[in-house]
């Protein structure tokens, strides 16, 4: 699994309105031709999407 980078504000932002809280969640990838982040939990590892 590859390492999660820390988001940007503006992924914060879609982090936020997909009801998760940004502090938690690191980027693991970054689809913008779907319009959709890939996002890994800072502590359990656990990967969700979160669509904009």
């Amino acid at each position: 699994m590859k390492h999660g980078k820390r988001p940007t504000r503006t992924q914060k932002k879609i982090i936020k309105k997909n009801g998760l809280n940004p502090e938690n969640w690191l980027i693991s990838k970054n689809l913008q031709h779907e319009q959709r982040l890939v996002v890994v939990h800072r502590h359990t590892g656990t990967m969700r999407e979160c669509w904009t």
